[in-house]
């Protein structure tokens, strides 16, 4: 029963869309549907998305249709066009209703991006030709998409995840019927991949899939030399500044006790967020304020320019998918204290950090001593290559072909 009410879910929004007409396919073509993407609101946003396709146009034809909601008075609808080393993107944008009622707002918004993502369609059909394969980065509505494309035009589809929502109980409290469609666009998928192996694990938990791949973030860096040791006793954070998520509070906490026995200890803060102020305060109640230092948002080179000169960089989250700080740190051979919460487990061995249980304010505070009365036990060149080899762009990218062409096989990639 519960099988064919999801058939008509999905069915009945998928028949939003329209038939749009496509060119003939060339070469394998493969198009990314993200729900986050870099915009001009939010630079940052899924660039580890955008990554994963710049690596993977290294090495066949990718195409992006990121469709995206304005919230600005003026907004209207309307494409842009770009292109950056070989990855094409179509920017569709809708206006966004700010309508207070939910249920009827996310109605009206589910419409507009309905607009917006059959004119980004019809665009890429036109400018770049039908894709072979749709890739959709995060659930929901890119899915949506991507089931309609398949039932008009037969291209396969797979799905990547790498929300949290899986992980901390935000998907779990979601309602029956957004479960039976998630359930049921998951299953008409091809394949599922996960950005790691805990991730994986938490979709076949919830009944989403009972098998996945796993493809990496790809991890920046990798190309800079390897600069010096950092001082003994500097630590970084690089984190949203949402305490529940990023925990940032345990490690002021940790530090306040850590100094009592290594008054080397400092710390520097990049990042933003709605618990700065708090932290702040924290820090000032702890009598640690001289020695924490705040940053706010840098740009992705300018972190990496201040993790060159960190001993060790600490991951105190309550939850990760997949930590691109743990593998930013670790390309730039700098050892770590990562908690096991998810995404860092896959990375973090005694040869290049120290792990620890989540919410465990001691246990951070004797690792902080640890690592910097014993920098010296880690090796650098060392600590970068346990990263490199499945992290790079060009292995992502490996990765991801092999994945596309066991799906669509070709002998033109």
């Amino acid at each position: 029963m519960t099988s064919g009410r999801s058939v008509l879910c999905t069915t009945f929004i998928a028949r939003l869309f329209h038939r749009f007409p496509s060119n003939t396919k060339v070469l394998l073509h493969v198009l990314f549907i993200p729900k986050w993407w870099p915009n001009a609101n939010d630079p940052q946003l899924g660039d580890f998305l955008r990554k994963q396709g710049l690596a993977a146009a290294g090495r066949t034809k990718v195409s992006v249709l990121h469709v995206q909601a304005d919230k600005r008075p003026e907004a209207g609808y309307g494409t842009d066009i770009s292109e950056e080393a070989g990855l094409w993107e179509v920017n569709s944008r809708y206006p966004a209703s700010e309508m207070g009622f939910g249920p009827m707002r996310k109605m009206v918004n589910l419409f507009r991006y309905r607009r917006a993502a059959l004119g980004g369609w019809e665009r890429l059909n036109t400018e770049r030709g039908k894709p072979d394969l749709v890739h959709v980065h995060i659930m929901v509505r890119p899915a949506l998409l991507a089931l309609w494309i398949k039932r008009r035009s037969r291209i396969p589809y797979i799905i990547s995840e790498q929300s949290s929502e899986y992980l901390d109980g935000k998907y779990a409290g979601k309602s029956a019927v957004f479960k039976m469609l998630s359930k049921g666009l998951f299953r008409r998928a091809s394949a599922v991949v996960a950005v790691s192996p805990f991730l994986g694990e938490a979709l076949v938990a919830h009944g989403l899939c009972t098998e996945y791949k796993v493809v990496p973030n790809v991890i920046p860096g990798l190309d800079r030399p390897l600069p010096p040791p950092g001082s003994p006793g500097h630590f970084l954070v690089v984190a949203d500044l949402v305490d529940r998520t990023k925990n940032v509070s345990g490690v002021l906490r940790a530090m306040a006790q850590a100094r009592k026995h290594e008054p080397r200890i400092k710390l520097t803060v990049i990042g933003d967020g709605p618990d700065r102020a708090a932290l702040e305060q924290l820090a000032a109640d702890l009598g640690i304020s001289a020695w924490v230092t705040y940053l706010g948002r840098l740009a992705n080179r300018e972190v990496l320019d201040r993790m060159a000169h960190a001993a060790g960089v600490i991951i105190n989250s309550n939850v990760e998918t997949f930590s691109v700080v743990t593998g930013e740190a670790l390309a730039q051979g700098k050892p770590v204290i990562a908690t096991r919460c998810g995404g860092p487990m896959a990375f973090v061995t005694p040869e290049n950090g120290i792990m620890i249980d989540t919410r465990d304010d001691d246990a951070l505070a004797h690792a902080m001593v640890d690592l910097t009365q014993n920098a010296d036990r880690y090796n650098a060149a060392t600590i970068r290559d346990s990263v490199n080899s499945r992290s790079s762009p060009e292995a992502v990218g490996r990765t991801l072909l092999e994945l596309y062409t066991s799906i669509v096989p070709t002998t033109d990639a």
